[in-house]
Parts: structure tokens; sequence; C-alpha cells
């Protein structure tokens, strides 16, 4: 699905020295390499970042710095990762799901209203597979109800969503908060676990960073109850080389998701991914859909191919055991339990060939033809 290896031979030289340079200097926790990544991806996104450990302490972080208390209830698609309704059950806050829009398969802002009560404190909006969720009615929405907004952005970091007067906002940085993670296999991914918090407001941010270090701005004075969240200073130094290339890195993501639009778009058994209007996709994700009975036919047979693919998701949150809910069984948000059984990831990253892709088509269309 993601071609790691390659990635990294065609930047060996920097990613090695950049590593070196770590190694040699023995400043494994909280090193250089992390204030020049922070100040880096800041500045690429326009904001104040602070790393931490992972994608989910970045969510669980997030929430924290807001004061969510226990019973508080927040809004999330039922179309997403488990990391996005994990922090919310594990902080002790309560989960409100809501389906997802049919094309874009991002949260469906037209029913956010109907979820909102007086316990409501913010909606989580996930910019699934690569493109920004419809941010301007939602954010209209949260500003009417006073609610915070935290954007799950990683699957779309870099991605540019456009307001109806022209103005643009990279994803990550519309709400009060942005979570991102760069998990090995993320567009901007390091060699192991890392994370990010992304915030405008400068107090908002500095409370985020206390938090992260243990509730402590001075060592061993511990203002508020925080957790141990810090971002390796080896993979810093790795994102520091990678985020050089992170709009080349999209550029040919791009280009691969265009491959597959052009000899995957005329076929009468699959719908290639919509692109929001109002969004850039950063294709984390290439992601068509099939009829239900043809999906896990075409995964095993392109499996059997050499071809990776991937389901994301196929068991619904909601349909999770660890977050059943009375009330909330099949048939209760209909557009992601049809997702769950139609949709179907096709590799797609930095390294793919005219070859690979030319193979991985040829071998869909004789598939689905069969």
């Amino acid at each position: 699905m993601v071609d790691l290896y390659t990635q990294y031979a065609q930047i060996k030289p920097e990613i090695d020295k950049a590593m070196e340079a770590v190694l040699t200097s023995t400043d494994f926790i909280s090193g250089k390499a992390v204030g020049e990544f922070a100040a880096g991806l800041g500045a690429y996104l326009g904001s104040n970042v602070i790393p931490c450990a992972n994608g989910t302490d970045a969510l669980q972080i997030a929430m924290m710095a807001l004061d969510l208390k226990p019973g508080d209830e927040v809004i999330l698609p039922v179309h997403t990762y488990v990391a996005t309704a994990e922090v919310i059950a594990l902080l002790g806050l309560t989960p409100v799901f809501v389906d997802v829009d049919e094309h874009t398969f991002n949260i469906d802002v037209r029913q956010i209203t109907a979820k909102i009560t007086p316990r409501t404190k913010a909606i989580v909006p996930v910019h699934l597979y690569g493109q920004c969720a419809d941010m301007e009615p939602l954010m209209e929405i949260a500003t009417r109800h006073s609610l915070y907004v935290i954007e799950d952005t990683a699957q779309a970091l870099g991605a540019d969503y456009t307001f109806s007067n022209g103005s643009k906002k990279k994803a990550g940085t519309i709400g009060t908060i942005g979570t991102t993670s760069f998990f090995p296999s993320k567009n901007l991914g390091c060699f192991g676990d890392g994370g990010a918090i992304i915030a405008n407001d400068k107090a908002l941010a500095e409370k985020i960073r206390i938090i992260a270090n243990h509730g402590q701005r001075i060592k061993y004075h511990h203002d508020v109850v925080g957790v141990n969240s810090r971002l390796d200073t080896l993979q810093a130094a790795v994102l520091n080389v990678k985020l050089k290339y992170l709009t080349e890195y999209t550029a040919k993501r791009n280009a691969a998701a265009a491959y597959y639009d052009e000899h995957l778009g005329k076929l009468n058994t699959v719908r290639i991914p919509v692109r929001a209007k109002n969004s850039t996709h950063v294709f984390h994700q290439y992601t068509i859909k099939t009829a239900e009975d043809q999906r896990d036919v075409l995964k095993k047979t392109l499996e059997g191919m050499g071809i990776p693919t991937m389901i994301y998701y196929p068991v619904p949150l909601h349909l999770q055991k660890a977050y059943l809910r009375d009330g909330f069984g099949p048939g209760s948000f209909p557009v992601t339990e049809k997702l769950s059984k139609t949709v179907i990831s096709l590799p797609i990253h930095t390294e793919l060939t005219t070859g690979q892709l030319e193979y991985i088509c040829n071998a869909i269309k004789k598939t689905l033809s069969a």
C-alpha cells in the first residue's frame, strides 16, 4: 500500500545525516530537531504547532486543553478510525455519532444540528482519506451553539479549504484546535510514532504545550494535570527532512490518483473518489466503491495478483463491541454501514510507477468485467 523503503532510498543521504546528527549529540529527548520541526510545520500551516508522541495523544491533549469534563458530549463521524472515539471515551466524555456524506465520506454537516443538546461541547470533524470536511457550514453551526471544533487532520495534512469569500486555510487551522499523526504511512510520516497539535491562539498553544509536558512550564512545577507525550528527537529529524518534500509528495499522490481516475472512471461497476468543490485532496487513500457482492471478490483477486488493498473501515464504530449503545444497532447509520460493505482502498503513494498503476487498473478491469 505504501512503499516506505523506496521513498527513504530517494532521500537517504539527507535522512541518514539528520539521524546521525541526533545520535552524535545524544540529544534524544526534546532535542533541537523537535523545535526546528515545530517551527517548520508551523510556518507551513501558518499556525502554532506542538509536537507530541502520536495522533491519538494529540486528540486527547486537545480535549484536555479545552477543559472538557466527564459527561460532556462530543459529536464525531461514525465512519472513522477508532482513535477519534477512543479518546472521547477514555476521558469520560460521551461520543455522539453522526453519519457521513455518501459522496465525500466526511461528516454529514446537515445532520449535526439535530444531535446538539445542552451537554454538547465540541465537534470533531475527521478530514477523511485526504480532503477536508465541509468546514464553513460546520463552523457556522459551532459558532451559533458556542461549540469547540477539533479537527482530526491525520489523513489530510496539507489540504486546503476554500471559503465562500475566496479565502483559504490549511486543514487543521480552521477550528479551535487541529490534530495530526506522523505514523509512517501518513502523507508526512516518520519512522515510528509521532503526532502534533495545531492551535492558532497562542495562549491555547501554550496551555497545550504545558499539558503535553506533565502539566509543567517550569521543571518540577506542575500547574495542571498533564501527560507525558513527546515527539522523539530522531523522529523529528526525519520529519524535518520529509517536510521539505511534502508538496512534491502531494503532487505525486495526485498524479497517481489522476491515473486511477482516467482508467477506472468509466467502469460502470466502480465509483471513483469524489472531490469536494471547496477542498483540495492530498489522497492519503484512494478509495473506490463497488457493488456489495463485488468488493470482497475484488480484494481477494487483487491480493492473489500481488496487489495489496485495504478496507477503511469494515466495522462501523457504532457496531463495535466497545461502543455498542442502546438504539444504535444495524440500520442506525445507513450510509456508513453501506460504505463498510462497498469501499476498498487501492495502493497510493509517492513511488508508484506507471507500470504498477497500469497493472493494478488492468487487474481491476479484468476482475469486475468477468
